[in-house]
């Protein structure tokens, strides 16, 4: 499954000249957490509710620890509090992903960058839709035949050049069982990662077996 799969088309976007008290009436209306900032139809940063309460706590916090000034970018708060527009609020640079990407690599970039939502941009860094946790949620509630299909047709098949017939897919409630034989260990090892990242996969079950050198399984 693909970002394009999952993303919404239909985005809401400011400017980087949008009152931030503007911004923060479209969240509040909208109940969306974070809106990207579009100059030029490029993506230049993104404002969120985070950054909004960042100006809403009125000061700016003390460093503490010797080693204060490594985790505390003083100047940077100090911008936020004083913003008036989605430009001074933003946090920019700001985390994308392509529309081709697989949704298990939003997943991953999310978690790792702590943020909500990623715009999806080309290769020009032009917008072209989002994607947000709550995506990926949805695309994890998915039938058996669905993972079934997905598994075989773009695991196996396409990613990892298995013949049709050589692993047999069961899927049950997301828990995936592999049965079969490849032509070699390396293979059969990678297989279960590949499934795993398939979304709505919960576990994998591989007892999907291999050729030696001598050709015996």
């Amino acid at each position: 499954m693909k970002i394009t799969d999952v993303m919404t088309t239909d985005v809401l976007t400011v400017s980087v000249d949008t009152p931030l008290r503007e911004v923060a009436t479209l969240l509040a209306e909208k109940k969306i957490s974070g809106v990207p900032v579009v100059e030029e139809g490029r993506v230049v940063g993104v404002v969120s509710e985070a950054d909004i309460i960042a100006k809403e706590r009125g000061q700016v916090p003390e460093r503490r620890g010797l080693f204060g000034f490594l985790v505390d970018d003083r100047a940077t708060a100090e911008l936020k509090l004083e913003a008036r527009t989605a430009g001074e609020a933003m946090t920019a640079p700001v985390v994308t992903i392509g529309p081709h990407r697989p949704v298990a690599e939003a997943a991953a970039k999310m978690v790792d960058e702590r943020v909500n939502r990623l715009p999806v941009v080309d290769d020009e860094g032009r917008l072209l839709g989002i994607v947000t946790r709550a995506d990926l949620v949805r695309a994890f509630i998915r039938t058996d035949a669905e993972l079934t299909a997905e598994i075989r047709d773009d695991v196996l098949l396409r990613a990892l050049w298995i013949p049709p017939g050589s692993v047999a897919v069961a899927v049950d409630g997301g828990v995936v069982k592999l049965t079969g034989a490849v032509e070699n260990r390396a293979t059969a090892e990678m297989l279960p990662g590949f499934v795993q990242r398939v979304p709505g996969v919960v576990s994998v079950l591989s007892e999907v077996t291999w050729e030696d050198e001598n050709g015996r399984r």
